[in-house]
Order: C-alpha cells, then structure tokens, then sequence
C-alpha cells in the first residue's frame, strides 16, 4: 500500500494503525471517516510519527490523540 495517495482508503488505514498502537479505548471517536482529505499530510505525520516508536508515554498518548481530534470533521 502507498500512502502517498491521497485517499480515504490510506487516511482510513493511518487512523486505524494509530489508534491500534496507541490502544485507544475509544476507537468509534476515531473513525477514518471522521477526516478529510485536507488534513491528509498531518494525518500521515503523526502516522509516521507513531509507527517509529515503540513505546509513549501517557502524555504522549493524549498529545496525539489530541491532535487527531482536532483534526476531525466538524
């Protein structure tokens, strides 16, 4: 899979893998269809972000997910 595509389908995926590694208790809050396109580089920033590390810290975490939210539809 690319995810230099900008589609749903790769911003569906990122979204996934990240509430996966994070754990997110929450997963229905962070559904790929919450996201637009036009958010797509900083989804796959954090994306890239997440997938290079093993490990966060519970501030790290709720950095993140933070992020994501804003980056939600309104």
């Amino acid at each position: 899979m690319s995810l230099e595509e900008k589609t749903q389908e790769n911003l569906s995926f990122m979204v996934e893998e990240i509430t996966q590694k994070l754990q997110v208790v929450n997963t229905a809050a962070m559904k790929g269809d919450s996201f637009d396109l036009k958010n797509y580089e900083d989804i796959k920033d954090i994306y890239e972000m997440v997938e290079s590390k093993d490990h966060f810290s519970v501030s790290e975490m709720d950095a993140i997910v933070s992020e994501l939210g804003k980056l939600k539809k309104s």
